[in-house]
């Protein structure tokens, strides 16, 4: 909780500066974004950093196969990532770049998904 404080304090200083500063200089602003995001990402990572481990512990518990497991977690980063760089983009004047950002995520999120469809569709044919 305290890292969700640290991170809503920087968000907000943040956003108070950029206002002031993309009134005279646009990309000064888009930097000070930039700077802040690295800045709260850092202070979640060191939050998370076991999140992994717990995950995939849990996996074993139930008896998930990594193979249905890993997709998953990609596919969550895929969309962290997709929607951090297409706000990034809006944020920069590029709508346009940022939906071709949000269909390749997309597109990739259902790639590293092949295997797990694979998977379901191997347990279905087995079963019946």
């Amino acid at each position: 909780m305290d890292a969700m404080g640290k991170a809503a304090a920087v968000a907000l200083i943040a956003a108070l500066c950029a206002a002031v500063v993309k009134r005279e200089t646009r990309e000064i602003g888009l930097v000070l974004s930039l700077t802040a995001g690295a800045v709260i990402v850092s202070l979640v990572l060191a939050q998370v950093s076991g999140l992994g481990t717990f995950l995939e512990s849990l996996a074993d518990a139930a008896g998930l196969a990594p193979a249905v497991f890993a997709p998953v977690l990609k596919t969550v980063g895929i969309s962290i990532l997709t929607r951090i760089s297409s706000e990034l983009c809006r944020d920069a004047g590029e709508g346009g770049l940022a939906a071709f950002v949000e269909m390749a995520g997309a597109a990739l999120a259902l790639l590293v998904t092949a295997p797990l469809l694979q998977a379901v569709l191997d347990t279905l044919s087995g079963l019946l």
